[in-house]
């Protein structure tokens, strides 16, 4: 990998990891068009440097980390709640990944499922008017229930599938159990935040020996830093965004991507694999 390379994919990562466009799907598609070879060393690198996604987050949101910070020390009810949420959140797309992890990597990862996913998650957002345009009034993330963060966690689940999208799984569930869509976005966020560091974690302990063999420490930095810049712009604009004028311009892009992706899949001027 040549470093103008790891940047590349470090912007990809950062720019679509919130976005509900799916990163994992947009990662496969560059790797594919850079000529990578889709090896364990790659899928290492490119869950690895979501580090950086993850580090623009924080970033954003360290007021709602300090207070869950805080509620582990007893000194903020609030921030042990929205925790607990988290956590419970959490726990299902973390069990099925575990169970599933080898299937999902040997079935999914091709082009062919990622445009399929990117075609019907596109359709639903078109099609369901709570997606296109979100919901300006409801429950807001510090009166969320157990029984709902659970529901959003069930939706998070689906995203194991590459191309479907974490963020627009979990947005989905969000407002389907009654969360607004400011707080829908916010509590998406801080859940991508768990996930993407235990994934991040996990696949660091698991491959980050062959990952660093392959590509270097100069690399990893490179797409971590393109990750972190490009996640702290692009999650800002999308809390904007979603604010005025909801997902329905994602919905259209999906569509459109899929439709692009299979034209060229068709053609052979993209490899499915």
């Amino acid at each position: 990998m040549e470093p103008w390379q790891a940047i590349v994919l470090g912007l990809v990562e950062g720019i679509t990891e919130y976005l509900p466009v799916s990163s994992t799907g947009h990662l496969i598609l560059t790797e594919r068009a850079l000529g990578l070879v889709n090896d364990e060393a790659l899928r290492a690198f490119t869950i690895c440097i979501q580090g950086g996604a993850i580090l623009a987050v924080l970033s954003l949101y360290a007021g709602r980390v300090r207070g869950m910070l805080r509620g582990l020390v007893g000194r903020d009810g609030d921030g042990l709640r929205l925790l607990v949420r988290l956590g419970v959140a959490f726990v299902p797309a973390a069990v099925v990944g575990l169970l599933f992890e080898d299937t999902i990597d040997a079935v999914l990862f091709g082009l062919w499922p990622v445009a399929i996913a990117w075609f019907v998650g596109g359709v639903a957002i078109l099609a369901v008017p709570l997606l296109r345009r979100g919901r300006s009034e409801g429950t807001d993330i510090a009166a969320m229930t157990t029984t709902q963060a659970l529901v959003v966690g069930l939706f998070q689940c689906l995203a194991l599938a590459p191309g479907t999208s974490r963020s627009l799984a979990t947005i989905a569930g969000a407002l389907f159990v009654g969360l607004a869509s400011r707080a829908a976005v916010e509590f998406s966020l801080l859940l991508g935040v768990l996930t993407l560091g235990a994934a991040t974690a996990h696949k660091a302990l698991s491959s980050g020996r062959v990952m660093f063999e392959h590509f270097g420490a100069i690399n990893l930095s490179l797409g971590f830093l393109a990750g972190f810049v490009s996640a702290f712009l692009a999650v800002k604009w999308l809390v904007a965004w979603l604010n005025r004028r909801g997902l329905a311009v994602f919905g259209a892009y999906r569509v459109g991507l899929a439709v692009v992706v299979v034209i060229l899949l068709w053609k052979g001027v993209l490899p499915a694999q």
